[in-house]
């Protein structure tokens, strides 16, 4: 599948799949123990690499802000953590090796990579996480086979069409039809409700 058609591209990004996989590839016995062992040591360098950026803050100097203005983005005026600053557009981890003077020179490419990537996205990071949460509690929503969606009221003739046509075995699977939306799913939701009340 081609990331663009993924469901979760920001989780699925080929940028990680070594941090997503190598792991699970270790346990079934496709990853020898070498790889296994560099793959232990990227992950332990980018997770205190990104430890460190939230912890080191950066105080409003002149060459600090002199710093910032020539790179196009704005002044701080009180102290501020250096993972804040790697999520403004106009910067990168390479440009403010000017003033982080505890920087680690010997991290390799990919860890530097990885770091960036997970602080600039980690809003959006986290919000798909979220999503996928959410996701994985409607999979665990049953639909019986025997609902009649013509009775329910609030569905779109559409949604019911659909529905009857591929009777969804949970409300996970009602979601991803073409044609339901996310008012029949919460109408579904609310169906199921009232239904575990009688």
């Amino acid at each position: 599948m081609m990331t663009s058609r993924a469901e979760y591209r920001l989780l699925l990004r080929q940028d990680n799949a070594d941090l997503r996989l190598t792991e699970k590839g270790y346990k079934v016995g496709l990853i020898s123990e070498e790889r296994f062992n560099k793959f232990k040591q990227k992950k332990e360098e980018i997770a205190k690499e990104i430890n460190r950026l939230k912890e080191t803050i950066i105080k409003p100097t002149e060459k600090v802000n002199n710093f910032l203005v020539n790179h196009g983005t704005t002044k701080i005026e009180t102290g501020t953590k250096l993972s804040e600053l790697i999520k403004r557009t106009e910067l990168t981890y390479k440009d403010l090796e000017e003033i982080d003077e505890e920087r680690n020179k010997n991290l390799s490419k990919d860890v530097i990579k990885e770091v960036e990537i997970q602080l600039k996205y980690e809003g959006y990071i986290k919000m798909q996480e979220s999503q996928v949460a959410k996701f994985k509690k409607l999979e665990q929503k049953e639909l019986k086979e025997d609902i009649d969606y013509q009775k329910i009221s609030g569905l779109s003739l559409e949604a019911r069409q659909k529905l009857d046509k591929y009777k969804p075995s949970s409300v996970g699977q009602a979601s991803r039809i073409s044609g339901v939306s996310p008012a029949d799913i919460s109408v579904l939701l609310i169906y199921l409700e009232q239904e575990r009340r009688k």
